[in-house]
């Protein structure tokens, strides 16, 4: 497992910049990136579970870890969702079962710079290398706006 470590300044605040992020009708926006009609299922809340699925309602599931509003969201992913339910952990999902996936925001002078990082498995490298940027280039995209 690997760490890779993204960041992106945007010409907006904290606060725009979180709800880009995590609110519920602008998270499908920016993570369509990494899957056409992805969506989260949450509260949103500290503690709570996450589902993060695409189109077809596959995907994985999560915990929030840490929430830290404005500032920093903290997930730990566990397992698979296949059709919306949270599959036993298995060989495949066992590499990655734990993984950490971290944004912090911090705001100067009305510019916010949001640091990514996501512990991700040899196999899927190449994909956050090329795909993790281009979701921040759409969170950017959309914070200016």
């Amino acid at each position: 497992m690997k760490t890779l470590n993204f960041s992106v300044k945007i010409n907006a605040s904290k606060e725009k910049v979180w709800d880009i992020l995590w609110n519920d009708n602008n998270y499908p926006k920016w993570t369509s990136v990494f899957a056409e009609g992805s969506k989260a299922v949450t509260d949103w809340q500290e503690g709570s579970s996450i589902l993060f699925t695409d189109g077809s309602d596959c995907g994985m599931y999560s915990r929030i870890e840490k929430k830290v509003p404005n500032k920093q969201m903290t997930f730990k992913h566990l397992g698979m969702v296949k059709d919306g339910v949270e599959q036993p952990v298995d060989d495949a999902s066992k590499s990655w079962s734990g993984s950490i996936e971290n944004y912090l925001l911090e705001e100067q002078n009305g510019i916010t710079e949001v640091k990514a990082s996501v512990d991700v498995t040899e196999e899927h490298l190449d994909y956050f290398q090329k795909t993790f940027p281009k979701a921040l280039d759409k969170v950017k995209e959309l914070s200016e706006h």
